[in-house]
This record gives C-alpha cells, structure tokens and sequence, in this order.
C-alpha cells in the first residue's frame, strides 16, 4: 500500500537515536485522478472522517470515543484491507496516515458505507504526523503493508524503514506493541530486518522473516508482485517491556 517518498536530501551530522532529523520524505505525490464517487466523498466526508494536521499531540479518546487499542497504518494506498480490518475488528482503533487524495477518497466512502467507528484518516506526511501528533508509548501497533521499495541506490535513503526512523516509530509503541511490515522487494526486506534488528528497544518475534499473518487481507501490490514472481516477506517485530 502506498507510502513513499519525495524530494530533498539531508545534510550535515547524520541523525543519533535520541533526534528525529529529516529533511527527505519517504513518499513521492504521484498523479492521480480522483473518480467523481472519490472526489466527492473527499469533499463531503473529510471534515468528519479526517483528523487535521496539527502540531500538537493527539487526544485518541477525544477522537473516537474510547481507550480501545491503537493502530497506526502508515500510506494504506486506495485502503482495501484497511477498510476489512477495521471491519472485522470493531474493538481496535485504526489511524490511517496517506497522502495519496484519490486513496483518501475512497477509504472516506467505504467508512461511510460500512458506518466505522473505529476508523480515521490524516492526510499528511506519516513522519511529521508521528513527530508532532503522536505521544510516546501510546500507539498498539503499527502496520506498513507494501511501502514504496525505492529500488535505486541512490534513493534508498528515502526508505521508510531505516534509523532514525525505525527510533521514532518503536518511541510511539507501548511496551509490547508491534510492527507489522510486508514488501515485496527481496533488497528492501533484508534492509529493513537489519535496520529492525539493529533498532534499540524492538526484538524480532521471530528468528528472520515472520510467516504470514492470517488475519492480513491480500493488496494491490502484493497480488501485483506475486504476479510479476516475487516472493511476499513479512517482519514483525515486538517493543521490549
């Protein structure tokens, strides 16, 4: 699903654990034309589905109403599984983070559609939503299914799952939340395990790679990469208490 990065490159000192220091993002805003169903959806529903952007921390309770369990899903693209998950699991709270407006439409109207409660939208870039709106420690997992791969080298600084930004995101667990990544791209995985493994406070649940979550409904892009002959790994990696 659709999280991923655009311009800018950093410069000076490299980041320490202990700072969030980031001048490139880790998506790109692709064209994309909203349908008339999305685009109204958007207009009519954003007001009401969608969390704004502020610098400040987030109440979850004053947003929906209870203490239930957080989830965060970093760029769930047009939000097919996002939608079946929150519907199948109506105790746990889901905060999706995209950038992508037709996606963002869409997961307006199924929510919408299916009268979710436990489900809410920010539209903005998922690293400053994390730095300035998210505490620490208040978040029961997080879910990064099929993020942009950034297959260049000279672009894999923009990768999702690297340090610092794997600091940040164990910073946001509980102790005892998760982090639940797929990808498609066998280069990216073994980044990413490592870049986990190498995360101070997180423990992998398994010994490398984690067999497939039963609960997870299948993509977009995972059936696109199981198409083109690539196989699915998935890391799932726990806070330590």
């Amino acid at each position: 699903m659709g999280l991923n990065d655009s311009a800018g490159d950093a410069t000076g000192d490299s980041p320490n654990e202990n700072s969030f220091y980031r001048t490139i993002k880790t998506y790109v805003m692709r064209a994309g034309r909203m349908t008339a169903a999305q685009e109204k959806a958007y207009n009519d529903l954003g007001h009401i589905y969608c969390v704004p952007y502020e610098e400040k921390p987030l109440n979850f309770v004053e947003v929906f109403g209870n203490t239930n369990p957080i989830i965060v899903e970093i760029g769930f693209g047009m939000g097919a599984a996002t939608i079946q998950i929150a519907k199948e699991n109506p105790n746990v709270n889901y905060l999706g983070i995209e950038v992508h407006k037709p996606g963002v439409g869409r997961v307006l109207s199924e929510i919408r559609a299916n009268d979710l409660k436990n489900l809410y939208v920010v539209e903005h870039d998922a690293l400053d939503v994390l730095d300035k709106m998210i505490g620490d420690n208040s978040v029961d997992g997080f879910h990064v299914f099929f993020p942009d791969p950034w297959p260049k080298k000279k672009h894999h600084k923009r990768r999702l799952m690297r340090r610092p930004n794997t600091n940040l995101l164990q910073r946001k667990l509980r102790s005892g939340g998760y982090l639940y990544m797929c990808t498609d791209w066998e280069e990216y995985a073994q980044e990413a395990l490592e870049e986990l493994r190498g995360t101070d406070g997180l423990k992998n649940k398994y010994e490398a790679f984690a067999p497939h979550q039963d609960w997870r409904p299948m993509t977009k892009f995972e059936r696109k990469g199981i198409e083109a002959g690539r196989e699915i790994r998935e890391l799932f990696f726990v806070k330590k208490d």
